[in-house]
């Protein structure tokens, strides 16, 4: 916006806090109180995005009035079929209503009246005393405001950019002659959200045509002889109701307002009152974004009591939001300095004699291949820590760490660590093993509350109330411009490390008391654990990659590339840069015409998300190759062009990162690159796994993967007899679901009837709707609930395994999987429908998903050991959702074929038999 302009911008509350509400809603933010600050944190943030896109001269908040307006008066059914606002909304807008206090902007709300009236009426007179105005809410009743000066500002969503709609945009999108008939269409097509009737059988589609040919409902009425049949009839005996209509859809623009445009000018912001908000509610981004400083204390509520001057048991603390978190400077401790030879010999002999203890590296960065360990600190008591300072010299620092070998590969040492997967690859580099029994923090609070954060400072803060030394002091923001840890003061250093090393280990006796209490010791020491070696195994391992056939992939995806491109412009009939969204969007809504009504972004340009593409494929086939191209050129740059670039220079391996402590499910992911995603079901994503290929010429490369687990655990967990003997019976279990649901022979089963039937089959397990099943499949509602509704008749069974899923959560607050893991949904007694609907298809995949994690998770342990024993040259080097890969040392096929299908089959005991499909190859395409 210029500098020199007046802009007034009008946000409606709460037409932003729902959308950003439901933007998280599959995955929603959840701070160290257990406060969902999705709404919150969607708010503020869409708030602040205009503050500096935008940079207006004015600007307020205009939010409902809590009471009956004068719409109730009118009509005492207004609004009464809305569902109950999410519990989790209604603890937020107090926390926004101190947002907006702290920063200046005045919160508008008049007794009687609508966030949208009070807009109304302040963007009306803004614009008769010259203020270019912006009305921020996706609400389409706001259209009927528009005019040059009042234009309706959309925030970004799902992908879409921000959009600008003034009186022409609005006149293309609703049909209509000018902006204020939009109030026309409103009051014929009705509002089921807000239970405004409209006119029955009129809905938005042939409102817009009515209004187009006869610009408002007045003119309608004049040529009421021009309609027939039904549509008249209705027209006639309803009219009563289309005029109420009318006055409720209405916006008032002569709301009492005691305001100024003055009063809306832009202010500093109360900085202080904002940190202590935002320290609550855990905003470290948004208040470093806001104010350009770190967010350095907090007095978010803590979940426990402090060891730290508190040798009491670990209990629930109190609600108390006057808690301040300590630091290093108020507890007493001793960190001792480990830098001369007799030092050293003495905490190399106090490790060996010790039961546990935790260790922490210090490096100089975090890529276990390149950087360097400059130390280790180590703490078996509380408040005492001890820092091995190494020499930069790689020899001398594994010369001085041979000394402590013992130690660390001691079997009857438990080692602690937060993340200890990193420890033990940067050990590795010095030629340290680390045997024994390990404990990780991280993984242990990820297996008791996976919906939360679980680095070492969140946790700190959480059960401690403790609030340690932020890396940030020593070495700077993270970024290109952060320093090493090399060039900080030893003795800074030792505090740093020694610190860190000392909450690990008193979050250790906290995590393993709650394991025991939640009963997941056992899973967690024989699986989660163990795992954890496996993973390193995997890391440092690596998989080889064929660069020769990225090559060869990219010239033959760059060449069809290219043909789509020339394809397109041949369709369009002009020459253009299909890679301009700008010329894109041109192409297709004003010189082909495919929309009317496109959308467009904030500069005025139509709007070419995928999204919106998605929506238009079937309106012209130059929709299709527009999405085809733009998807090989996702796939050129994420992967063909990207992998090389990760292949480590020392080993000609790429080295993947496996995550334990992300998925909520307990499902590996991992980075650098990200495995999970590579995509396999067309011709050119499947020719990515040619690349992988085994790391010596006579080797070979196999996979294994397990067949249909998750619908295998549907037939156990259910117990469904039907399912369970299509299993038994070794059938093609669509073809047998398509048979039961469809009632014929499997012999009469087509393949439509089977691709039903399969999509049925997945979809049950993520709680798909008859809505959702037709989109899928493309077919009729009515279709798509017939499916449903013979699926639970043929698999009753299925249908009461899932209202159990419900039943359990809403009774506990969560479900388990068959190891123990539990999925917590506190959402899953709301009384909205949407949000309490997500928690409830969590609650049925949850326990399903969750064990079919578990399962792999148990097969690589069980797996490794084997290899381990037999002393194979084979290697684990792949795990990908359902499926492991392996490097096959020559001669080594068969035995290692058979140890991986017993232990995947036989990694849990089920109902129903776990099956693994095989397969061997020069290359993972080959194999799988």
């Amino acid at each position: 916006m210029s500098e020199n302009k007046k802009t007034l911008f009008l946000l409606d509350a709460y037409a932003l806090i729902f959308r950003a509400y439901y933007a998280f809603i599959r995955a929603p933010r959840i701070n160290s109180k257990g406060l969902n600050t999705s709404a919150i944190y969607g708010f503020v943030n869409a708030l602040w995005d205009i503050v500096q896109r935008e940079n207006p001269s004015h600007l307020a908040v205009a939010i409902d009035f809590a009471g009956p307006t004068f719409r109730n008066k009118m009509y005492s059914e207004y609004k009464a079929n809305r569902e109950s606002t999410p519990e989790d909304i209604k603890k937020a807008v107090p926390y926004i209503r101190q947002i907006l206090k702290a920063l200046r902007i005045p919160l508008l709300e008049i007794e009687g009246f609508e966030a949208d009236d009070v807009i109304g009426t302040l963007a009306l007179r803004a614009g008769e005393e010259g203020f270019d105005t912006y009305m921020v809410t996706p609400d389409k009743d706001y259209a009927q405001l528009v005019n040059e000066r009042v234009k309706m500002y959309k925030p970004k969503a799902r992908g879409n950019d921000i959009e600008i709609l003034g009186p022409d945009e609005i006149r293309t999108n609703f049909n209509v002659p000018e902006p204020i008939n939009v109030i026309d269409i409103l009051a014929l097509w009705g509002d089921s959200a807000d239970n405004v009737p409209g006119c029955p059988g009129v809905g938005e589609k042939r409102s817009k045509e009515m209004v187009a040919k006869y610009h408002n409902i007045d003119n309608i009425y004049a040529h009421i002889d021009d309609f027939s049949g039904k549509q008249k009839e209705n027209l006639i005996n309803f009219r009563e109701q289309v005029e109420l209509a009318r006055k409720l859809v209405t916006i008032h623009t002569e709301v009492p307002l005691d305001a100024k445009s003055d009063d809306f000018i832009r202010s500093e912001p109360d900085l202080e009152a904002l940190k202590n908000i935002f320290e609550e509610l855990e905003f470290r981004t948004l208040w470093k974004r806001i104010s350009g400083k770190e967010l350095t204390q907090a007095k978010a509520q803590p979940m426990q009591t402090s060891l730290f001057g508190d040798d009491s048991p670990v209990v629930q603390a109190v609600d108390d939001d006057s808690i301040n978190f300590k630091s290093i400077d108020e507890v007493k401790h001793q960190y001792f300095l480990v830098d001369n030879e007799m030092a050293v010999d003495s905490l190399a002999m106090e490790l060996a004699m010790q039961t546990e203890f935790c260790f922490d590296t210090e490096t100089t960065g975090l890529n276990v291949r390149e950087d360097a360990l400059l130390g280790i600190a180590f703490s078996w008591n509380v408040h005492e820590g001890y820092y091995l300072v190494l020499p930069p010299e790689r020899d001398k620092a594994k010369e001085l760490l041979d000394k402590f070998r013992h130690a660390f590969d001691n079997p009857g040492c438990l080692k602690i660590g937060q993340n200890i997967k990193f420890d033990l690859l940067m050990l590795r580099q010095y030629g340290i093993n680390v045997g024994g029994p390990l404990f990780d923090t991280m993984v242990a609070h990820h297996l008791l509350q996976p919906g939360l954060k679980h680095n070492m400072d969140y946790l700190s803060e959480v059960y401690l109330h403790y609030r340690p030394v932020s890396i940030e002091s020593l070495i700077g923001s993270k970024g290109k411009n952060q320093g090493n840890m090399r060039d900080v003061d030893v003795q800074l250093v030792k505090e740093y490390a020694c610190e860190d090393a000392d909450v690990t280990f008193q979050l250790k006796q906290i995590l393993y008391k709650e394991l025991q209490d939640a009963a997941l010791t056992g899973f967690f020491e024989t699986v989660e654990m163990p795992l954890v070696r496996v993973l390193a195994q995997m890391e440092e391992e690596g998989a080889r990659i064929d660069t020769a056939v990225l090559k060869q992939t990219a010239l033959e995806l760059e060449e069809k590339l290219d043909g789509i491109q020339k394809e397109i412009i041949d369709m369009a009939g002009m020459t253009f840069n299909v890679n301009s969204p700008k010329q894109v969007g041109e192409v297709l809504f004003e010189h082909l015409k495919i929309e009317g009504k496109a959308s467009k972004t904030k500069t005025g340009q139509f709007s070419t998300s995928e999204e919106n593409l998605q929506k238009l494929r079937d309106k012209h086939p130059i929709i299709g190759l527009i999405l085809e191209q733009r998807g090989l050129k996702k796939l050129l740059s994420t992967y063909v062009y990207a992998l090389p670039q990760l292949v480590d220079k020392h080993t000609g391996r790429i080295h993947t990162s496996y995550n334990q402590a992300v998925v909520v499910t307990g499902r590996l992911s991992s980075t650098n690159p990200n495995l999970q995603n590579i995509p396999i079901r067309d011709d050119e994503g499947k020719v990515m796994r040619k690349a992988f290929v085994p790391r010596q010429k006579d080797w070979l490369f196999f996979s294994a993967d397990y067949s249909q687990v998750e619908l295998r655990l549907m037939a156990h967990l259910s117990g469904d007899a039907h399912l369970v003997d299509a299993f038994r019976r070794g059938e093609d279990i669509h073809a047998a679901t398509a048979a039961r649901i469809f009632k014929v022979s499997i012999s009469e089963v087509t393949s439509d009837m089977r691709r039903k039937a399969k999509t049925a089959n997945f979809g049950i397990i993520y709680g798909i709707s008859a809505f959702g099943l037709s989109e899928r499949l493309n077919i009729p509602r009515g279709e798509a609930k017939a499916i449903i509704d013979g699926y639970f008749e043929s698999f009753p069974g299925v249908k009461l395994f899932m209202e159990a899923c419900i039943a359990t959560a809403r009774e506990k607050g969560y479900v388990e999987t068959l190891s123990g893991r539990r999925r917590y949904l506190p959402d899953i007694n709301s009384r909205n429908a949407v949000v309490r609907g997500v928690a409830e298809r969590n609650a049925i995949n949850a326990p399903i998903q969750g064990t079919a994690a578990d399962i792999i998770k148990k097969a690589m342990v069980d797996i490794q050991t084997v290899l381990a024993e037999k002393q194979l040259q084979s290697k684990m080097i792949l795990q990908v959702h359902d499926e492991l890969n392996f490097d096959v040392a020559p001669g080594e096929l068969e035995v290692l074929r058979s140890i991986v299908i017993e232990k995947m089959q036989s990694a849990y005991a089920l109902d129903v038999p776990l099956l693994v499909d095989t397969g061997v190859g020069q290359n993972w395409l080959d194999a799988h």
